[in-house]
């Protein structure tokens, strides 16, 4: 007689508190991981981006070159840049060991709400509230964008790059992706003006929030809706939303100060984590690891799973 498999262990969600940033950046715009999540950084209404080591509550190096608040901010693969966008309608490349402005470049007609490296970080792409998505070469010279994308209708919210793809979130409500290899463009309407986009780990699924406060995964090659998740409040800001590091959970912020998790199969949420009063605006999760940062009140949080100990004790 044989006994049955024991049912498998539910993946641990982030829900302790390990460490507070006072950012002391006014109100914090976007908090981010970089590429293997040791660090992290953070952009704000003081114009400034800032470096951390977010586990062990420390910061590192302060960035100044922005004329307006900085509104969202990515790494390179090997951590050696940054490129941050802003109200001030720039785009910066960063050096990080030297905290020096290496290129910026102007083109967009507005504020500036996304930006990402692609894959080697040698071209930056940034999204506009002018509808436009500008590809900007780091190796070169040349002031200009080395491509302009703009099939949108109204302003950009959210990019992700992969590989070879361009996945961009517009107010106009439609997801679009770029296929680059190809050379084309597959839009999906979606109704309701997209605040964030994501791709999951395995590429195969693509995430969108809007708001009319629902997440909606879908498949990437058909566009067949796989699922919505409800139960947060987002009407009015541009929040972050995102998959867990094993694509387990979907994460979103809220209005009502809360970050809600769903499980990402059977749709149901699972998780409403308490991180302030005021709404949160920003998240990022580890790449690798069940450890989340959040943006809320001008401060930033980091989450570990309730198991977490840290070195030398708990």
């Amino acid at each position: 007689m044989s006994f049955p498999a024991p049912k498998p262990k539910a993946p641990e969600l982030p829900q302790k508190l390990q460490h507070k940033l006072e950012c002391n950046q006014g109100a914090v715009r976007a908090v981010r991981f970089n590429v293997d999540g040791n660090y992290c950084m953070t952009c704000g209404s003081d114009k400034t981006l800032k470096l951390w080591n977010p586990h062990k509550g420390t910061l590192l190096k302060t960035y100044s070159g922005h004329g307006y608040e900085v509104l969202d901010t990515a790494g390179s693969y090997d951590n050696s840049q940054m490129c941050s966008c802003s109200s001030d309608k720039t785009v910066i490349l960063w050096d990080v060991a030297q905290g020096q402005v290496v290129r910026k470049f102007r083109g967009h007609a507005g504020k500036v709400n996304c930006v990402q490296f692609n894959e080697e970080a040698t071209v930056i792409m940034s999204g506009s509230i002018d509808s436009s998505i500008r590809c900007w070469d780091c190796r070169s010279r040349r002031p200009e964008a080395i491509q302009i994308l703009d099939e949108a209708k109204d302003g950009i919210s959210s990019i992700k790059i992969s590989d070879h793809e361009i996945l961009a979130g517009s107010v106009d409500g439609n997801l679009r992706r770029y296929d680059l290899r190809k050379g084309e463009m597959c839009a999906d309407y979606l109704g309701s003006p997209i605040t964030c986009v994501s791709f999951s780990q395995d590429s195969q699924c693509l995430l969108a929030s809007s708001l009319d406060s629902t997440l909606r995964l879908l498949d990437k090659d058909t566009g067949e809706l796989l699922g919505e998740y409800t139960g947060h409040q987002n009407h009015s800001y541009k929040l972050d939303s995102c998959l867990s590091e094993k694509d387990t959970h979907v994460l979103s912020c809220s209005e009502d100060g809360t970050v809600c998790f769903w499980d990402l199969v059977e749709g149901s949420l699972v998780l409403k984590l308490p991180v302030g009063k005021a709404a949160v605006q920003s998240l990022s999760f580890h790449p690798s690891e069940c450890c989340l940062l959040t943006a809320s009140e001008g401060g930033v949080q980091l989450w570990r799973g309730a198991s977490y100990e840290e070195e030398g004790g708990s």
